[in-house]
């Protein structure tokens, strides 16, 4: 699984809120953004986007799933269950997960995530689809900011939620 992990070019995350009333979030990230850190153990650079539900998600109850598709060569479907946990600036362990990571700019947190189940499927139906780069806007718009400029836009974008609950602090 690792390998196959390690080659794909884009993942999704999904997440909940602990309530039935919630909406359920699911994020593509794509950039050389994810971490295999041992056998139960991932991470993932969390970029600034528009929202913050993963972040907030997370800190409410830990819940997280990662899936990666095939959309080239040997159809398959690689699912990773886990308890999360967001790192931010100045925490612990921010320094050394921060040093596995080349991607600058934009950079809001780093998730990580203690593996309990790992899961395959055929993904017979996933369609074949070739990668031909990644996008730089999200990193080109971040060139342009300072840390007080991208602090400044959590603080509007991506203090709360959709749902309310908590996500980045300022």
């Amino acid at each position: 699984m690792r390998s196959f992990i390690e080659a794909q070019h884009v993942f999704f995350v999904g997440t909940a809120p602990a309530g039935a009333d919630g909406h359920v979030n699911l994020s593509p990230k794509g950039y050389d953004c994810f971490r295999i850190l041992g056998d139960n153990r991932v991470a993932y650079l969390d970029l600034t986007g528009s929202g913050a539900e993963t972040i907030a998600h997370v800190r409410e109850n830990q819940r997280i799933t990662f899936m990666f598709c095939a959309f080239e060569g040997k159809p398959n479907i690689v699912r990773l269950y886990g308890t999360g946990a967001v790192h931010r600036p100045g925490d612990p362990e921010w320094d050394e997960l921060r040093s596995m990571f080349e991607t600058d700019g934009a950079v809001r947190s780093i998730i990580t995530s203690d593996v309990h189940r790992t899961s395959s499927s055929c993904g017979f139906s996933v369609p074949f689809m070739d990668f031909r780069e990644e996008r730089s806007r999200l990193i080109d718009w971040a060139q342009d900011k300072s840390e007080e400029d991208l602090s400044d836009y959590w603080a509007l974008k991506n203090s709360t939620s959709i749902d309310g609950l908590p996500a980045v602090d300022k």
